[in-house]
């Protein structure tokens, strides 16, 4: 017999996400942001890279619970994604949040990698270069400079997507989308 509770799923689903966009946040915020005040320019950006590389195994962690615990949630609502209106328009925007957040996370992760095989270079701060600062650390950074934003931007529009799919698991909301599913054009 299945279980018929997802506390489990629910639970890794939502830390996950909660660690995947608060530490993305705080890392734009915070680890790029308090670089700039180590008075050494040539030490600011091994600040900053000594931060994000102790972050990038938890969230890692984070962002894997988020995946598995969706996946089982995705399973167990299988029947409303097809028989309730709405739902999969609402999963397939999440999903295509959710890997858009991922490709940037990704490329972001990988960026960083290169700043971190540069040895010790002068920078404003994590991410802002200063006219000293080699070309192939400053393209770097002028992209991570986006991208920091980029990513609790993606994953805070994933929270929205999760808010409107738990509202559509209200009973009303459960019976009218199916209701709207079985007699088109109400």
């Amino acid at each position: 017999m299945a279980s018929t509770d997802n506390t489990l799923a629910r639970t890794l689903h939502d830390i996950g996400l909660a660690a995947w966009f608060g530490g993305s946040l705080m890392g734009a915020a915070g680890v790029n942001g308090a670089a700039a005040v180590v008075e050494n320019p040539t030490q600011r950006l091994r600040v900053a890279n000594t931060g994000w590389a102790r972050w990038t195994p938890l969230n890692l962690a984070g962002i894997a619970a988020h995946l598995a615990g969706g996946a089982v949630l995705t399973a167990a609502n299988k029947g409303r994604v097809v028989g309730q209106q709405g739902v999969a328009t609402a999963s397939t925007v999440k999903t295509v949040l959710t890997l858009a957040a991922l490709g940037a996370t990704a490329y972001a992760r990988l960026l960083g990698r290169r700043l971190e095989r540069s040895s010790d270079v002068p920078v404003q701060g994590g991410t802002t270069l200063s006219s000293t600062t080699p070309d192939d650390v400053a393209r770097a950074q002028r992209q991570l400079t986006v991208l920091q934003w980029v990513i609790p931007t993606l994953t805070g529009a994933v929270l929205v997507a999760n808010a409107r799919m738990g509202e559509q698991q209200r009973p009303i909301q459960v019976v009218q989308g199916a209701f709207r599913r079985l007699v088109p054009g109400r």
